[in-house]
C-alpha cells in the first residue's frame, strides 16, 4: 500500500507503537490519547489496550461497561487476548454492574478471585464460556484455564470435568500460572490424589511463584503440612504471609493464626489479631469466631466481652456453629450483653441443630431449670434418646432424667432407672442417682446394699455429693455397716472442698450425741462457716451455741441475728429460741447475707467416663 491511503493506515499503527513506548516507560496516562486515536482506527490490539485502560482507571475514570465494549471489538477482530480477558469479567459479572470499578483486572489475574470464590456481581456464564473457547482455540493458554475454570465451576448444564482437566492440563504444560495452579486444584480433588502430591506441590510453586495468592495460600497449607514438600512451618507461615497481602481470605486467616501461635517461629498477636480481623470482614466465619475468641479470653488486657460478642454474632450468622454457642454463653451470663435466658437457648439450638454437641447439653441445662419452650424439651429428649440408643452413655444419663422429669414425654421411673443402670457403666453422676433409685424404690426394687455399692463407687472417684452420701449411709448403717468415725472424716473431707452441707453435718456430729469425740468449739465454727454460706439449720445452730455459751462464747446480738435470719428461711422452730432472748437496747442491723455456695448436685452433661 502507497500514497496518501497509505499514509492513513500507517498513522494510527505509529501512534500505537509511541502509545505502548509510553507504557513501558511508565507514561500510562500520556498513552491513552494516542491508543484511542488508534483503536478509532479499528486496530485491534489498540481497542483492546483502551478497554484495559477503562477496567484500570488509567488515562480515564474507570468504567468498567466501556471497558468491556472496547474488549468486545477487540475480541470480535479475534484478538486472543481481549476475548480470555472479556471471558473472565463476564464469570465475575463486571460488565452487568453499571458504575463498579473493578480495580486492576488483567489476564493474569482472574485466578486469584475465580478460584477464592470472590464474584463481584452476577456472573454471565455462556457470554464467559463462548469468549474463552473462542481464546482456547487459538490456543491460548489463559483461554484455556479459563474456559476448564467454567467447565468446573460454572452451571452444571456447562460443566464437563474431563475436558476441564485436558484444559487445564494443556495450560500448564504452557506454564500460566492459571493452568498451573487449576491442573493442581483438580489433582487434589482426584481420589487419588495422594499419589501425586509431588506433582501437585510443583504445579501450586509454579503459580504461587507468578503471584497467584490463592496458590500461594495452597502451597502454604501442603508446606506446613509436609504434602508433597519437606514441612516447613517457616516457609508456609511466609506463603500465607504473600496470600494474604494480596487479600486472599483464607490467606489472611491463616497468616493470623500463624502470628498468634507464632507457627514459624515469630509471635505477633497484634498482627495476628489484625490479618484475622481482616478475613472476618471478609466473612470468613472462622477467623470471626477466633478474633471473638481473643477479645472473650483476653491477654495483656482485661477481657472485651462486648467486642467478643460482636466477633461471636458475625460468625455465628455466618454459620458457624462454636460461635453460636459462645454466644449463647455469653447471653447466659449477661458478658458483654444482656442477660436473656431465652436468647441464650436461641443460639444453644441454632449450635446444637448444626452439629455442635456441646450446645445441646447447655440447652438441656435450661431446659431442665424450666426456662425454654416445650419445643425444646421434646427436642432435647429426642436428642437424647438418639444418642442414648447409639451407645452414647452420658446421653443415656440424661434421657434419664428427661424420662424421670418428664421432659418431653411423660414421667416414667421404670425406664429411667433401666437407662440410669445403663449410663452407670461409666458415668460417675449415673452411679450415684442409680444408687439413689435402688435405696428409694424408685422405679426399680428396693435394695439398700446395692444402692449403697453404687453411691460407694461414685463417692471413690471423687464425686462430693456421693462422698457425703457415703457419709450419712455410715451414720445411719443402711445398706451397711455402721461407722461414725469413718462418716465424720468423709463429711470433714467435703467441708474441705466447700461442700456446705457436709459442714454441717461434721458440726452436727462434733456437736455430741455420736460416736465420735466431742468437740464444741470446732461444731460452732463449722456451723458459723455454714450459716455464712446461707445453710438455714446451721444459721439456727449457730444462733444457739452463741446464745447457750456451748462453745465457750455467748453473744446475744450475734445470735438474734443468726436466729432471724434462720426463721427467714421458714425455720419456724427459731421463734421459739427468739422470744427467750432479751430485747435489745436498740435495734440490730442485719448484715446482708451471703450469697449461698450449696453444692448443685448433678450438672447436666458432664460425668467422668
Amino acid at each position: 500500500m502507497s500514497g496518501f491511503l497509505g499514509r492513513l493506515v500507517g498513522a494510527p499503527a505509529r501512534k500505537l507503537r509511541r502509545a505502548q513506548q509510553m507504557i513501558e516507560e511508565g507514561n500510562r496516562s500520556g498513552a491513552f490519547p494516542l491508543l484511542a486515536n488508534a483503536a478509532s482506527a479499528g486496530i485491534a490490539e489498540a481497542e483492546f489496550l483502551v478497554g484495559r485502560c477503562y477496567l484500570e482507571g488509567t488515562g480515564v475514570p474507570p468504567n468498567s461497561l466501556e471497558g468491556a465494549r472496547w474488549l468486545e471489538r477487540a475480541a470480535r477482530k479475534g484478538f486472543v487476548e481481549a476475548q480470555s480477558l472479556l471471558g473472565s469479567l463476564l464469570v465475575h459479572g463486571v460488565t452487568g454492574a453499571p458504575g463498579a470499578v473493578p480495580g486492576s483486572i488483567t489476564t493474569g489475574s482472574f485466578a486469584n478471585a475465580m478460584f477464592s470464590g470472590q464474584a463481584e456481581s452476577k456472573p454471565d456464564w455462556e457470554g464467559a464460556a463462548f469468549w474463552a473457547r473462542k481464546s482456547a482455540q487459538s490456543d491460548s493458554s489463559e483461554g484455556q484455564a479459563l474456559l476448564a475454570y467454567i467447565l468446573t465451576s460454572g452451571p452444571e448444564t456447562l460443566r464437563d470435568l474431563s475436558e476441564a482437566k485436558q484444559l487445564y492440563q494443556k495450560s500448564a504444560d504452557a506454564n500460566c500460572p492459571q493452568g498451573c495452579l487449576g491442573y493442581a486444584l483438580a489433582k487434589m480433588g482426584h481420589p487419588h490424589a495422594g499419589q501425586d502430591d509431588a506433582v501437585i506441590a510443583e504445579l501450586l510453586a509454579r503459580a504461587a511463584s507468578a503471584g497467584l495468592g490463592t496458590a500461594q495460600y495452597l502451597l502454604g497449607v501442603i508446606t506446613e503440612q509436609g504434602v508433597g514438600v519437606i514441612a516447613d512451618p517457616a516457609v508456609a507461615a511466609d506463603l500465607y504471609r504473600q496470600a494474604a497481602e494480596k487479600g486472599v481470605r483464607a490467606g489472611q486467616a491463616r497468616y493470623g493464626r500463624a502470628l498468634l501461635e507464632g507457627i514459624g517461629g515469630n509471635v505477633n498477636a497484634v498482627e495476628g489479631e489484625s490479618w484475622l480481623r481482616r478475613a472476618a470482614l471478609q466473612g470468613d466465619p472462622e477467623a470471626a469466631a477466633v478474633v471473638g475468641d481473643i477479645y472473650a479470653r483476653g491477654g495483656s488486657l482485661p477481657p472485651n466481652h462486648a467486642e467478643a460478642a460482636m466477633w461471636f454474632r458475625r460468625a455465628a450468622e455466618a454459620g458457624h456453629k462454636t460461635a453460636a454457642r459462645a454466644l449463647g454463653l455469653l447471653y447466659l451470663t449477661g458478658a458483654g450483653v444482656p442477660r436473656d435466658p431465652q436468647e441464650a437457648a436461641r443460639w444453644f439450638r441454632i449450635s446444637a441443630e448444626a452439629g455442635e454437641a456441646s450446645a445441646r447439653y447447655d440447652l438441656a441445662a435450661l431446659v431442665f431449670r424450666g426456662q425454654t419452650t416445650e419445643d425444646d424439651r421434646v427436642r432435647i429428649r429426642e436428642w437424647f434418646e438418639e444418642a442414648a440408643t447409639a451407645g452414647d452413655l452420658v446421653a443415656a444419663y440424661n434421657y434419664s432424667i428427661c424420662l424421670a422429669q418428664g421432659v418431653g414425654t411423660e414421667p416414667d421411673d421404670r425406664a429411667a432407672a433401666q437407662w440410669l443402670r445403663k449410663a452407670a457403666e461409666g458415668v460417675v453422676n449415673a452411679q450415684f442417682w442409680y444408687g439413689r433409685m435402688l435405696m428409694d424404690g424408685r422405679g426399680v426394687e428396693p435394695d439398700a446394699v446395692e444402692g449403697r455399692a453404687w453411691i460407694e463407687r461414685a463417692a471413690q472417684t471423687g464425686m462430693l455429693e456421693a462422698q457425703v452420701a457415703v457419709a450419712e449411709l455410715h451414720v445411719s448403717g443402711r445398706g451397711g455397716l455402721k461407722d461414725h468415725a469413718a462418716a465424720l472424716g468423709m463429711f470433714e473431707k467435703a467441708a474441705a472442698h466447700g461442700h456446705v452441707g457436709a459442714m454441717f453435718a461434721s458440726a452436727a456430729m462434733l456437736g455430741g450425741g455420736h460416736e465420735v469425740p466431742m468437740d464444741r468449739i470446732a461444731a460452732q465454727r463449722l456451723f458459723r462457716a455454714a450459716a455464712e454460706r446461707g445453710h438455714a439449720h446451721a444459721q439456727m445452730m449457730l444462733g444457739r451455741y452463741l446464745t447457750r455459751n456451748l462453745a465457750g462464747e455467748t453473744d446475744l446480738e450475734q445470735a438474734r441475728i443468726w436466729l432471724e435470719r434462720a426463721l427467714a428461711q421458714g425455720l419456724e422452730e427459731t421463734r421459739a429460741d427468739i422470744a427467750a432472748l432479751p430485747e435489745p437496747a436498740q435495734p440490730v442491723a442485719i448484715p446482708e447475707p451471703v450469697p449461698e455456695a450449696r453444692n448443685a448436685g448433678r450438672k447436666v452433661g458432664t460425668g467422668t467416663r
